[in-house]
Protein backbone atom coordinates (compact mmCIF):
# COMPACT_ATOMS: atom_id res chain seq x y z
CA UNK A 1 0.00 0.00 0.00
CA UNK A 2 2.71 2.48 0.97
CA UNK A 3 6.24 2.74 2.28
CA UNK A 4 6.49 2.69 6.08
CA UNK A 5 9.09 5.18 7.27
CA UNK A 6 8.90 4.72 11.03
CA UNK A 7 6.73 3.77 13.96
CA UNK A 8 6.34 6.51 16.54
CA UNK A 9 6.95 5.96 20.25
CA UNK A 10 3.20 5.58 20.80
CA UNK A 11 2.93 2.90 18.11
CA UNK A 12 1.55 4.93 15.19
CA UNK A 13 2.85 4.27 11.70
CA UNK A 14 4.31 7.02 9.48
CA UNK A 15 3.83 5.98 5.87
CA UNK A 16 4.36 7.50 2.44
CA UNK A 17 1.28 6.80 0.34
CA UNK A 18 1.24 8.33 -3.11
CA UNK A 19 2.71 11.81 -2.96
CA UNK A 20 2.02 12.53 0.72
CA UNK A 21 3.09 11.38 4.17
CA UNK A 22 0.44 9.88 6.44
CA UNK A 23 0.46 9.26 10.18
CA UNK A 24 -1.82 6.32 10.94
CA UNK A 25 -3.82 6.96 7.76
CA UNK A 26 -4.26 10.72 8.28
CA UNK A 27 -2.37 13.08 5.98
CA UNK A 28 0.50 14.68 7.86
CA UNK A 29 2.61 16.42 5.18
CA UNK A 30 3.31 16.80 1.48
CA UNK A 31 7.04 17.33 1.90
CA UNK A 32 9.85 17.23 4.45
CA UNK A 33 11.17 20.29 6.24
CA UNK A 34 14.79 20.49 7.40
CA UNK A 35 14.80 20.86 11.16
CA UNK A 36 17.22 23.77 10.94
CA UNK A 37 14.31 25.96 9.71
CA UNK A 38 11.76 24.76 12.26
CA UNK A 39 10.77 27.41 14.84
CA UNK A 40 10.87 24.84 17.70
CA UNK A 41 14.08 23.09 16.66
CA UNK A 42 15.67 23.39 20.12
CA UNK A 43 12.78 21.59 21.85
CA UNK A 44 12.62 18.95 19.11
CA UNK A 45 16.35 18.27 19.39
CA UNK A 46 16.04 17.93 23.16
CA UNK A 47 13.57 15.09 22.65
CA UNK A 48 15.19 13.57 19.55
CA UNK A 49 18.83 14.71 19.21
CA UNK A 50 19.40 12.87 15.92
CA UNK A 51 16.42 14.51 14.13
CA UNK A 52 17.32 16.23 10.85
CA UNK A 53 13.90 16.71 9.22
CA UNK A 54 10.24 17.08 10.10
CA UNK A 55 7.32 15.37 8.36
CA UNK A 56 4.58 17.60 9.66
CA UNK A 57 4.72 17.07 13.44
CA UNK A 58 6.95 13.97 13.27
CA UNK A 59 10.75 14.27 13.59
CA UNK A 60 12.86 12.07 11.33
CA UNK A 61 16.48 10.96 11.36
CA UNK A 62 18.64 11.40 8.27
CA UNK A 63 18.03 7.80 7.15
CA UNK A 64 14.27 8.08 7.66
CA UNK A 65 14.21 11.38 5.75
CA UNK A 66 16.13 9.79 2.87
CA UNK A 67 13.68 6.90 2.71
CA UNK A 68 10.66 9.24 2.85
CA UNK A 69 12.10 11.55 0.22
CA UNK A 70 12.90 8.64 -2.10
CA UNK A 71 9.36 7.28 -1.73
CA UNK A 72 7.84 10.71 -2.40
CA UNK A 73 10.06 11.21 -5.45
CA UNK A 74 9.15 7.81 -6.87
CA UNK A 75 5.43 8.45 -6.37
CA UNK A 76 5.67 11.87 -8.02
CA UNK A 77 7.53 10.42 -11.02
CA UNK A 78 4.81 7.80 -11.47
CA UNK A 79 2.10 10.46 -11.25
CA UNK A 80 3.82 12.88 -13.62
CA UNK A 81 4.08 10.25 -16.36
CA UNK A 82 0.50 9.02 -15.92
CA UNK A 83 -2.44 10.24 -18.02
CA UNK A 84 -3.82 12.02 -14.97
CA UNK A 85 -0.49 13.76 -14.31
CA UNK A 86 -0.16 14.90 -17.92
CA UNK A 87 -3.73 16.22 -17.85
CA UNK A 88 -2.98 18.09 -14.62
CA UNK A 89 0.09 19.75 -16.14
CA UNK A 90 -1.96 20.77 -19.18
CA UNK A 91 -4.71 22.19 -16.94
CA UNK A 92 -2.19 24.24 -14.93
CA UNK A 93 -0.58 25.51 -18.11
CA UNK A 94 -3.93 26.57 -19.54
CA UNK A 95 -4.89 28.30 -16.28
CA UNK A 96 -1.58 30.13 -16.24
CA UNK A 97 -2.07 31.27 -19.84
CA UNK A 98 -5.62 32.46 -19.06
CA UNK A 99 -4.53 34.48 -16.01
CA UNK A 100 -1.67 36.02 -17.98
CA UNK A 101 -4.18 37.41 -20.47
CA UNK A 102 -6.31 39.09 -17.77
Amino acid sequence: MGVTIKTTADGRSLTVIGNAIYLEGVKEADFLDPIIYHPNREKILEVMPDATHMAGRVPLTWEQALAANAALKAAREVFETSDQGIAERMRRSQNKAMTARD
